[in-house]
């Protein structure tokens, strides 16, 4: 008798078992200006390593063609975060807009500003820039913000130049080919692929903090995730569970090598060739945030740098303590 209510009461808790539902996931949507650019490779990373899963979020990853385009499906709210630069939240709060970078990915641009290989020691100095047409990914865009600077800083007024949106992969690498282009911005892999071809060489790398400062004058951290700043406030749970799992990828980059990244990454980022996809983690990995914060004074250079040319900003008052928070990344860190 004992044994069958023994085996009634398994039963029974079996059923039970069986009748609770799994914790629901929080869905969200987050938008990448180039999911398959190694600036923005926490996020895909992230998905990969299952960290959304382990803090129950079930994140959908879309992929647009420039940050600017990107930064533009979350003011429509198509997106409640986008993976881009940090100077967007500048440039969209002197435009009324506020969105916040809730943590940063990158301590540097991880940009690369590649010129043609017959003119490379002409076309390395910005100053020379006068009269040709430059390369950026989207106009708005943060290659765009940078190229700019970098001119200014040069001497350069804007209209002494043309920017020409190029996107980046075969679209840059075609532009530059066939002359449409006499130096360009853009990231890794792309990169790699045009200095193995022989088509460029770098002109300006900001892929680190210290060349970054010597080309700008000033710091630069970019790719980050921002939100709109209403939206944090009322999701603050969402917020730092989201938060908690791009800690936690900075801090699995850190560890390990840029191969063992490599083996993590879907293949079609290798753009066909893993040995240049490995090499440019290598050359670029300096640029990851290690925790997550925003480094200290940065927010003040990058303002200070775009007002260096954006007429945006002129006679505007931006509240930088709106721009991005640290509360989500200090929770993060100190696993509360």
């Amino acid at each position: 008798m004992r044994r069958v209510v023994a085996a009634l009461f398994a039963a029974l808790f079996a059923v039970l078992l069986t009748a609770v539902p799994a914790a629901a996931q929080t869905s969200l949507k987050i938008m990448v200006g180039g999911i398959d650019k190694q600036i923005y490779l926490p996020a895909k990373l992230a998905a990969q390593l299952g960290f959304f899963k382990e803090e129950g979020l079930d994140v959908e990853l879309f992929n647009s063609t420039s940050g600017s385009q990107a930064a533009t499906a979350l003011l429509a709210r198509e997106v409640q975060g986008v993976v881009g630069f940090y100077d967007h939240t500048i440039d969209l709060q002197a435009k009324g807009k506020f969105i916040t970078d809730v943590v940063q990915f990158s301590v540097a641009p991880g940009e690369v500003v590649l010129v043609k290989a017959a003119e490379a020691d002409k076309l390395k100095q910005p100053a020379n820039w006068r009269g040709l047409a430059l390369g950026v990914t989207g106009l708005g865009s943060a290659t765009d913000f940078l190229t700019r600077a970098l001119a200014a800083k040069a001497g350069l007024k804007m209209q002494d130049y043309t920017l020409v949106p190029v996107g980046a992969g075969d679209t840059f690498l075609a532009a530059m080919q066939q002359g449409k282009i006499s130096s360009g911005m853009t990231t890794e892999p792309t990169v790699q692929r045009a200095l193995s071809s022989g088509t460029a060489k770098i002109g300006i790398d900001l892929r680190s903090p210290e060349e970054t400062r010597k080309a700008l004058g000033g710091d630069y951290p970019a790719a980050c995730l921002y939100m709109d700043r209403g939206w944090m406030e009322a999701n603050k749970p969402t917020v730092q569970k989201l938060v908690n799992a791009f800690v936690k990828t900075l801090k699995w980059i850190q560890a390990h090598s840029a191969q063992e990244i490599a083996d993590k990454m879907p293949k079609d980022y290798h753009a066909g060739d893993r040995a240049l996809y490995v090499q440019g983690l290598k050359d670029g990995k300096v640029q990851y945030s290690p925790d997550g914060l925003m480094p200290a004074g940065a927010p003040e250079s990058v303002a200070k740098i775009l007002a260096s040319f954006s007429p945006n900003l002129q006679g505007k008052t931006i509240d930088l303590a709106k721009t991005y928070t640290t509360e989500f990344v200090v929770k993060a860190n100190s696993g509360q």
